[in-house]
């Protein structure tokens, strides 16, 4: 059966007698269309099952009133609850939201900024995937003078504005809690070094060590995309070390519920031989058993900082894209899994 062709404001015109562009201006609520005529083209238009095109009305305007969000994953509280504040805050002012999901692809990513470009967003709002090393898709956004806000994954070689949180600082707060707990060889889960974030985790990770003069082996950190089956296979490596950390961090809440899953199934008791640490607060981390230690990272501000940043590019077109980093600080939320004390 072949597809039935799209109705166009041609059509309306044609059923009606009148001009396109009068049906246009009757679509659009023109003050200069009566009421009677903007009636019926509406009539016309629902019987003709006439459906906007927005890209084409994007390119006359010259704004779509849309905004892209890319996230590595939807299955995260933290990303979820990001959204949900990008977009009340944005609905607020006419605009609506368009969301990109990578799964951590680079490949994926690149594709959403190509569909996003091509939709004629007004800005874009993004988290890197776990792939991404090369920026030229990135770089495209910028060089086509769209507003690109990054958010938690964010690289500084862009130069464009970043929120997120102190991750340097949020590894010495994990270490000195597991120290104060009575840890003294503690291992690193974390996601690719290549990625600013967990660079900066690992950083501080090392730097915590060496302050507490614990030590420092290769084989206590590790890199992975932070899925829960990353940290069963993680943690399945670490219990085949002769000698097994006391204390371990992991970089999501995730893969440390992964972790705290193969430690229960070898009977090794959490926090009493290996103390458990996760990363993100999600809501899952305080009603398993035990409940697990984890870094809040602020989402909701997050997300509303981020889509704050998006209006103000918006409304002052003309500011220079400058470095506009907005560092929030991270908190600790203590639970079982790290409570020796």
């Amino acid at each position: 059966m072949a597809n039935k062709k799209k109705s166009t404001i041609k059509d309306i015109a044609n059923v009606l007698g009148i001009t396109p562009s009068a049906v246009s201006k009757a679509l659009n609520n023109h003050p200069r269309i009566s009421k009677q005529t903007k009636a019926a083209v509406l009539q016309v238009a629902e019987n003709l099952n006439y459906q906007p095109n927005h890209i084409a009305s994007a390119l006359r305007k010259g704004k779509s009133n849309l905004v892209g969000v890319i996230i590595p994953k939807a299955n995260s509280h933290f990303f979820s609850s990001i959204i949900e504040k990008i977009e009340d805050t944005v609905n607020e002012k006419g605009y609506n939201v368009i969301i990109a999901q990578s799964n951590e692809s680079y490949k994926k990513e690149c594709r959403s900024i190509e569909a996003l470009l091509f939709t004629q967003v007004d800005g874009i709002i993004a988290s890197m995937a776990n792939e991404t090393i090369k920026l030229d898709y990135y770089n495209k956004i910028k060089q086509k003078g769209i507003p690109l806000i990054l958010f938690d994954r964010g690289e500084n070689d862009l130069n464009v504005d970043y929120i997120g949180i102190d991750d340097y600082l949020s590894s010495h707060m994990i270490v000195d809690h597991l120290v104060e707990q009575g840890c003294n060889r503690i291992a690193h889960i974390g996601g690719f070094s290549h990625t600013r974030i967990y660079k900066n985790r690992i950083r501080g990770f090392i730097d915590a060590i060496k302050k507490h003069n614990l030590p420092f082996e290769d084989d206590l950190i590790y890199e992975c995309n932070l899925r829960k089956e990353d940290g069963r296979e993680v943690m399945e490596k670490i219990l085949e070390l002769e000698h097994k950390p006391d204390g371990i961090c992991v970089s999501a809440d995730y893969a440390a519920l992964g972790a705290l899953e193969i430690l229960k199934e070898n009977n090794i008791r959490v926090p009493e031989d290996i103390a458990l640490v996760g990363f993100s607060n999600e809501p899952f981390s305080e009603i398993v058993t035990p409940g697990i230690t984890s870094i809040e990272q602020h989402s909701e501000k997050i997300g509303k900082l981020a889509a704050e940043t998006f209006l103000k590019r918006i409304k002052n077109p003309d500011l220079p894209v400058s470095l506009n980093k907005m560092i929030l600080k991270p908190e600790l939320i203590v639970r079982d899994s790290s409570r020796r004390k």
